[in-house]
Parts: C-alpha cells; structure tokens; sequence
C-alpha cells in the first residue's frame, strides 16, 4: 500500500471514525432520555392507577353501606323479600357483583349467580381482610369462569348478615385513566385475560414472558415488545402485580410507545451518515491534495535512496520548495556529499589495513619456519669450520630440515593463493548425497586411523538423493575443510555426525561434532579471514568455505555451546537462476 493510498485511507478513516462516534454518542444519549422520561410517564400512570383504585374503592364502600343499610336488605334478611332481590339492589348501585351471607358466609341471596342460593361464598371474605382496609381484590367464582373485581363488605344492621358487593376491573377502569399521548394501560386478569381501554389485547402472547416474570417474581419488571415486522411498532412496558394476600389476581402494565425514539434514531443515523460521506469526500480531496505536495517530492526521494543503493553516489535531488520536505531534500544531497568523501576515505583506509594485516600475517605465518632455516645454517656454518668429516653428517641432517621446512613455507604460500585465486563457480547438476559420500570416503581412513581414539560417524541422508546446482570441486573442499575442523575438535575422539536434509526452496548440510564447542564470541568470529581457535593454520579454512558458500547464493551458520560440540548448516538453492 503506497503512502499516499494510506494517506487517504486515514484521513477517510479519521472522519467516518469521528462522524460514527459523534453519531452514536448522540443517539446513545437520546435513547437514554427517552428511556428516563418514559420510565417516569409509566411510573407515573401506575400511581395514578393505584390512587384511581383507592378512589373507586371508596365509592364502592360507600355504596356498600348503603345497599346494607337498605330496607331491602333486611327484607332480604328476613326472608320477606323474593331470594332475588339482590339483583334489584346491585342494578341500583351499579355493582357487578353483589351476595348476602349468614356471618357464616351460607348466601341468603345473590344479584350475578341467584343459584348460589344457600351455598357458601367463597370470594375468601374473611374479616382480617375486609375490616383493614375499604376495599380489597378478589376473585369472583361466575357460571362462565372466575373474574377479578374489587370487592367491600360491610355488616348489615344489627350484624345478622353481610353484605359483599364488588364491581369488575374492566376497560371503563383503564378509560378513566389520565394516559399522555403515545402511552397505554394494559390490564392482565388472572388466569388469562389481557385487556386494555378498547377491550382485549390482540397477540396477547407478546407480554406472556413478562408477565411470567412478573407472576414468578412478584415485583415490578420491564420489557420491549415489537408488535410486528416494522421496528416502529415496539412498545416498552412496566409491569406491577396487583396481589391479594399475597396472591396474583392480575398485572398492570404500562405501556409507552417507541415510535418518535426509533424515528429519532433513523433522523439521527441518516444525518450520521450524509455528513460522514461529505466529510469522507471532502477528505479525500484534501488528502489527494496534500498527498500531491508531500508523495511527490517523497518519491524523488526514494528515487534517489534507490539509485544510492544501487552504487550511484553521485545522485542527486532537485530542490523545489523551502519547506521540510526542501529541507529534507537538501540534507539528502549533503548526504550522499558526505557518502562520496567518506567512501573514498574508508576504501583507502581499508586498502591500507589489508596491506598491513596481509604483511602481519605473512610475517607471523613465516616467521615460524624461518627460524629453524636459520638455525640449521648456523649449524651447518660451525660444522664446516670445525671439520669436514663432521659437517658431512650435519649436511644431512640438516638437508633434511630444509627441506621440510621449505615443504611447510611452499604450504602457507599455496593456502594464501588458494584464497586470493578463489575462481568463480562452474555450476552443474549434483547428486548432494553422492557428493557427501565421496567426501567422507576419502576421510574415512583418518576417522579410524591407528594411534589416536576412534571418530564414529554418522550419516543421515535425506531420501530421494537431493540434486542440486553447484560447482561440485569447490563444494567437495567446503565440506572436506567443515570435515577436519570436527575432526580436529575432538581429539579425545567422538561422533561426527553429517546430514542432509530438504528445506523449502533447498537443501541443507549440516556436520556436527561432539567436541570442546566454541563461545558466542568464537561463534561470531569464526568465519573472519585468519582467525583461528587453534594453536597452528592460518585461519582460512572457513573463510574459505564461506566464500564457496556465498558464492553459491548460500548461507553458512553454526551453533555451539563451550562442552557440547558445534554444529556447521550450509543452506543452498536447488537452482541458479541462469547459471546452469
């Protein structure tokens, strides 16, 4: 992703991001008015249900004392009047319901069931009930089912009889309710009636959850009920149990309407969204317009990185502005100034370490064999002059000397060639694993060679003879020389292990010894020309073996731990490209 494509996607980013959050922020706090102002109209309409039954409640007593003080009655008591008499009396009054009962409860007379007559009432009228309070809620056993009314009951004159009369909680109860606009009182009356001021509720099944809970917890609960497929039509609802004696005869629910929050809403969110796409136009156009001032002058830039790292020092960048991005190309051209001097400075200062290290270690690598030149001359020199027939066994002696360490001064000088005369690859198709089996073939005789401890090997091919493109000389010699490094870490003698193995894209050769190990500090000087951990050699052996590895687009690694041997990988291609 270029920066400029980044550029534009942040700055989109930012502003839908603060436009959304603005949006939701807003909404977020809209709907929780909404949800306080409700919960209090709903709260509200359950106290005005609650003082509209006090009120009717005391009518009702009122009503009741007058039909028990009626002359009526005490015909009624006194078995003057018809036994249904007590229909005229509650028509009267406009009472629902309406029983006279011996005190123990056996009906005299009966306005809404007259065949109750001389059964026993069983509205549960008990005087701990009625005496504590005008009016109470009770379930009224009817022909067609029971019904849920609020009921008195009062002595009639000279405590001979009771008078229970009560009056059904109907619709016209809810109608007299003060509703605000947008609000409604429903009505559930055990066991299954839901009604409201125009009469039964349509899919009462809706509120059948939260009316369970409330049944089942006996507090107040809330709920939101979505009455159809529009969202619109959701409805959030307050329930209060209406008990008696501490049993459920119903539920009131109030009701408020969700249409003008979810209508907010949707203004809110499609505001939201036309001021976040204008806002996203307008930030594209003004992070395409900066991108123009800033990707520009940046791709110069890079321009110019690239040409330097590709070895073109001399690159330069046109200055066009005296801004930062001005400023930055102006300290780019100084850099690569400042590149060019000090290349030269380092080329030259390298040159002349090279020298002095190649002069440091010629002298060092010659010094040792030439010493023993010496001596031998001097030798030869005092046998001379002391007597021809002792200088002959000298000479011999001494011939021998010289020739050995002239052998050993013709071996430093060839090692230093080899490594200054490193001829590039001459790549081919190479069985890997043949090429290991060759290599340790040849050295086998050393691993179990007479006077010095065992070396068992171990070989581990990868399966399928691997074929890779390589100069199979120089890649013979970089294992031969990873062979004897091993070799001579284990002196006590050991396991050298060699393996192949596939990796994605190549192959890998490893060999692993189980000698003395080597340092971290060991580990990363180990491949730098002449540096040696051993007590003899010229330190070249791995360097070499790095070069034929590079040389092959390859990487070498080791790892090791001081007393738990060291382990050399060679990594390598299968192919090279158009070398083959």
């Amino acid at each position: 992703m270029t920066f400029r494509t980044k550029l534009l996607f942040i700055s989109s980013l930012t502003v839908a991001g603060a436009v959304a959050l603005v949006t939701g922020a807003v909404a977020i706090s809209a709907r929780r008015a909404f949800e306080r102002i409700d919960q209090t109209r709903r709260e509200a309409l359950l106290d005005q249900f609650r003082r509209e039954l006090d009120a009717r409640g005391q009518e009702l007593a009122r009503q009741i004392e007058q039909v028990a003080s009626s002359p009526a009655i005490e015909q009624i008591i006194s078995g003057t009047a018809e036994y249904d008499r007590a229909q005229t009396e509650a028509q009267s009054q406009s009472l629902d319901f309406l029983d006279v009962v011996q005190p123990d409860l056996t009906i005299i007379s009966s306005a809404h069931w007259p065949a109750r007559f001389g059964y026993k009432n069983d509205w549960n009228i008990s005087p701990e009930d009625w005496k504590a309070t005008n009016s109470f809620l009770a379930r009224i056993p009817l022909p067609e089912g029971n019904a849920v009314a609020l009921v008195c009951v009062r002595f009639a004159p000279g405590g001979k009889a009771l008078v229970a009369g009560g009056k059904k909680l109907s619709p016209e109860l809810l109608k007299s309710l003060g509703i605000a606009p947008g609000m409604r009182a429903l009505l559930w009356l055990a066991p299954s009636e839901l009604i409201d001021a125009q009469g039964p509720v349509a899919n009462p099944e809706k509120l059948a959850s939260l009316i369970a809970d409330v049944k089942g917890s006996g507090r107040q609960s809330t709920a939101t009920v979505q009455w159809n497929a529009q969202k619109s039509s959701s409805e959030a609802f307050l329930a209060m149990p209406l008990s008696e004696r501490r049993q459920l005869m119903g539920v009131l629910l109030a009701g408020t309407s969700l249409r003008e929050q979810i209508g907010l809403e949707r203004a809110i969110l499609w505001i939201g969204i036309l001021v976040g796409g204008s806002g996203i136009v307008i930030g594209v156009l003004v992070g395409w317009w900066t991108t123009e001032r800033v990707t520009h002058p940046v791709e110069r830039l890079a321009a110019g990185a690239r040409a330097v790292a590709a070895g073109d020092w001399s690159t330069r960048v046109e200055v066009l502005s005296h801004d930062e991005i001005g400023e930055l190309a102006q300290a780019f051209n100084q850099m690569t100034e400042h590149l060019i001097e000090q290349r030269d400075r380092a080329i030259q200062a390298e040159r002349v370490a090279a020298w002095r290290e190649l002069a440091r270690r010629l002298a060092h690598e010659l010094k040792n064999p030439l010493f023993p030149l010496q001596i031998t001359i001097e030798n030869l020199q005092r046998a001379r002059a002391r007597s021809e027939s002792e200088f002959d066994e000298v000479f011999r002696e001494s011939t021998a000397t010289l020739i050995a360490e002239l052998s050993n001064l013709k071996t430093i000088v060839g090692r230093f060639s080899d490594f200054a005369k490193m001829p590039p690859p001459r790549f081919e198709t190479v069985d890997l694993n043949q090429l290991v089996r060759g290599v340790m073939k040849l050295h086998e005789a050393s691993l179990l060679a007479e006077g010095r401890p065992a070396i068992s090997l171990s070989l581990e091919l990868a399966a399928g003879d691997p074929r890779i493109a390589a100069d199979s000389d120089q890649l013979r010699r970089a294992l031969g020389n990873l062979v004897l490094n091993a070799m001579d870490a284990m002196p006590d003698g050991g396991i050298l292990r060699v393996a192949t193995e596939k990796i994605e894209n190549g192959v890998r050769v490893s060999v692993a010894d189980t000698g003395q190990g080597l340092t971290p500090e060991e580990c990363e000087r180990l491949f730098t020309p002449y540096y040696t951990t051993k007590h003899y050699g010229t330190g070249l052996g791995l360097a070499i073996v790095q070069s034929v590895v590079s040389d092959h687009h390859g990487k070498i690694s080791v790892e090791s731990e001081p007393g738990r041997g060291a382990t050399f990988m060679i990594e390598l291609p299968l192919t090279q490209g158009d070398n083959i």
